[in-house]
Order: C-alpha cells, then structure tokens, then sequence
C-alpha cells in the first residue's frame, strides 16, 4: 500500500542488539520502545541470551556471515531513518556491524555500549572495547555510556560528582569524530542521591537534564529503553528548533514514567522491566483490543 499523499510519514528504526527472553532489555525492549515513541521497528539479531530478571546463564552469537546478511538483507528493502545499537558481544560482531553501516551510511546511530547486564553479568568480552572504539564510533551520531561503562571506554575509575561527569563526558566526545556533529548522552544513574543527572554534550554545549530517582527495583533494560526511544524520535523531532535535545528531553520523560508504573507488571523476581506502554494502557487493566459489542458492558 502506498503512503497517504501529505501524510506524515512513520519512520522507520533498526535495533541490532541480543535477544533478552524475558523481554525486559535488549532487541524485545528495543521494539516496545519504538512503538511507543511513534516509529515502527526493525530488529537484527547480534546475540541470543539465556536469561531472566536475575541472571545472564548462557550467550550465542550468530555465525558472522549471516549477521552481515541479516543487516545487508533488510537495508537493500527498508529506508531506515535511525538505528539503534545494543549488545553486540564480540569484537567480530562489532567489527561486521560497523562496516555494513559504513557500507549503508546509516543514519541517527545512537550506540549504547552495553557491557554489563542489571544483574551483574558481563555482556561484552574484554578485547572487545578497543574494537568498539575504533571501529563503531566513528559510525555512531551518540553515544548512551552509563558511568561504569565510561570508566571502561576511558580506562579509569567511574565518576563519583556531577563534576566529573562533565571531565568524562569531554573525554568520552574526545572519542568521536570531529568535524561533524556529534553527541554524548553520560548517564548518572550510578551516583547517590535523590536527584538523577544526566550530561547531553556535543563537543560545545553541555546541558545537565535533572529528574527526581524513583525508587524501585524494575530497572532492567532502562539503558536499552531510553536509547531506542532516542533513536526513534530522532527523526521525528528533526524539524524543531533543537531536534537532538528535544529528542532526548521526550524520551527521558518517557521512560521516567515506564519506571513510575513499572509497579504494575509482575515479571520474575530480580530487576523488573519498565512499563513500556504506560502512556498507552490505563493504570488498571490492559487495553481493548476491539471496540465493545453492541449491549456489552465496555
């Protein structure tokens, strides 16, 4: 079916990351995280895990061959407007993926460098990080490093002050290439307090976007879940005055609210996921599918 003439058209975004079974991080989240931020998802599958809310038991990686002909299948049909990056696992899977969007130029790449699961789990081998840097950066529009992850990508100890947030995220945009615009979103959900602070930097602007911390135990997947709803609204908010930071502004507002009602899901007994669809499902039952029968109590 062709698109409406005048009609704003649905973007559509690429997950390539692993696949999480209880649906709380990875490629499953990445797609709950498009659709609600308005952008039909695509996924490609780097990694298969075994694992819950609790634990990481087991990781596969696909033979290499066919992850590239997952990514070069899917960019000959589908335009893709943005692409998101998860757990990639290996530095051959990061060296195949970073040179098929080479390949593609693949726009609106936003890497989230996962390295470790919520549960403590390692997610990326060790001599993997250098590939990381090398080869995939230089093809990423942002960068989603949480402050463990920082430390790892600049070989030293996390940051423990807002303070030296603002160091690493300087250093970590050191990282990127320069003559083109590029940003780095530092989380610092890591750091104590009541208040959570995160630094959008593009290598002029350093802008500190503060909210309260919920408390709660469902956070698993929070990384995956912002960073998709970034990559989805990317596109969208491409014609507003500040497109970048407005994009990130609306997907953390996102997320803080899929955290807020993260309470109303019943998923394991670990770290929960957050309520993807909070916006979209009424605090106290799930939606109707269909409209009621005629003489059905709605």
């Amino acid at each position: 079916m062709s698109a409406v003439p005048g009609a704003a058209q649905i973007p559509n975004v690429l997950s390539i990351a692993g696949v999480d079974p209880s649906g709380g991080a990875g490629i499953y989240a990445d797609l709950k995280a498009f659709a609600a931020a308005g952008a039909y998802g695509c996924g490609v599958v780097a990694a298969l895990t075994a694992q819950n809310t609790q634990s990481v038991t087991g990781v596969h990686v696909p033979p290499i061959d066919f992850l590239r002909l997952q990514i070069d299948t899917l960019f000959a049909d589908v335009s893709i407007q943005a692409t998101k990056i998860g757990m990639l696992g290996s530095a051959e899977v990061i060296a195949a993926v970073a040179d098929r969007l080479a390949h593609w130029r693949a726009a609106n790449v936003v890497l989230d460098p996962v390295m470790v699961a919520k549960s403590g789990d390692t997610l990326l081998a060790k001599n993997a990080i250098s590939m990381l840097r090398e080869a995939l950066f230089p093809q990423a529009f942002m960068i989603t490093p949480n402050l463990p992850e920082a430390a790892v990508l600049l070989a030293c100890r996390a940051p423990e002050t807002v303070k030296e947030m603002y160091r690493a995220a300087e250093r970590l945009r050191a990282l990127l290439p320069h003559a083109s615009e590029r940003w780095v979103l530092l989380k610092g959900g890591h750091l104590p307090g009541e208040t959570l602070t995160d630094l959008l930097f593009d290598g002029d602007r350093m802008i500190e976007l503060r909210s309260a911390r919920i408390p709660t135990r469902n956070t698993h997947g929070t990384g995956c879940s912002l960073s998709s709803a970034i990559a989805a609204l990317l596109p969208q908010r491409a014609n507003t005055q500040h497109p970048v930071e407005a994009a990130v502004r609306e997907a953390r507002q996102w997320l803080l609210g899929a955290i807020a009602r993260a309470g109303e899901l019943a998923v394991g007994h670990g770290h929960g996921p957050v309520h993807h669809f909070h916006a979209l499902w009424p605090p106290s039952s799930g939606p109707r599918l269909t409209a009621p029968y005629p003489g059905e109590n709605p």
